[in-house]
């Protein structure tokens, strides 16, 4: 059984003041909230056990998911007591509810039409190589961040390199990529993934479907538009 780690610790500041007294992911986006979007399109795809890492305002998702029964899904929490651990200490800390086999891991403050199926199936062709410790999901450069994160060849997840793509914030992992990481301890993700692809045990796949980050005012009105017109479909 694939499990789905949504990321939903962090502060969103940007959205402020809206995140004084709500956390991101629970941000209404009409129908639902983002983080339920998340676990709705997870569970159309088969993926009924999710772990979600929690800081601020983490009581409120809690209070709003609850065990995820309502959702048609199992959902647990890594709590992050003394905030925010960035994306590899947050992972880390929650390695023992996401077991032994390549799980899949989604910021929670994205809004994107990523075939989850599609994810999955990654996850169990990473369990059969191991060689490989990740797969990303790319994306083309938003205006926000024109610079991008990794170049992208033939499959392969590169740190130098032209052109260069922007990390959506979806990804694989084997639970040995975090060997070395510990728990309850702040470490970010981006020197980590440097270093493996750098030794190639990376791959990637530039993402077609449609992918915005919710990080403003502004970009929290057009996911809010395209909500909507999903569900008028």
């Amino acid at each position: 059984m694939t499990t789905a780690m949504i990321l939903a610790a962090g502060r969103g500041e940007r959205l402020r003041p809206l995140t004084d007294t709500c956390p991101k992911p629970l941000i209404s986006l009409g129908q639902e909230t983002l983080i339920e979007r998340h676990i709705r399109r997870l569970r159309l795809a088969g993926i009924e056990k999710i772990v979600i890492n929690t800081a601020w305002l983490g009581e409120k998702i809690e209070q709003h998911l609850c065990n995820g029964e309502k959702y048609g899904v199992n959902i647990q929490y890594s709590r992050e007591k003394n905030g925010c651990l960035e994306t590899a200490g947050g992972i880390a800390t929650a390695l023992p509810l996401l077991g032994d086999t390549p799980f899949i891991v989604v910021n929670g403050d994205i809004f994107s039409d990523i075939d989850f199926v599609a994810v999955k199936n990654q996850a169990a062709a990473l369990a059969h190589n191991r060689e490989m410790v990740a797969h990303l999901w790319l994306v083309e450069n938003p205006p926000h961040h024109p610079n991008g994160d990794f170049a992208f060849d033939n499959g392969w997840l590169l740190k130098d390199g032209s052109p260069k793509y922007t990390f959506s914030g979806v990804a694989v992992y084997r639970p040995e990529f975090f060997d070395g990481v510990e728990a309850h301890i702040k470490r970010p993700l981006a020197p980590l993934l440097f270093t493996a692809a750098e030794q190639k045990r990376i791959s990637a796949t530039l993402m077609t479907e449609y992918w915005l980050d919710v990080g403003t005012p502004e970009r929290l009105e057009t996911a809010r538009q395209k909500s909507a017109q999903e569900w008028q479909k």
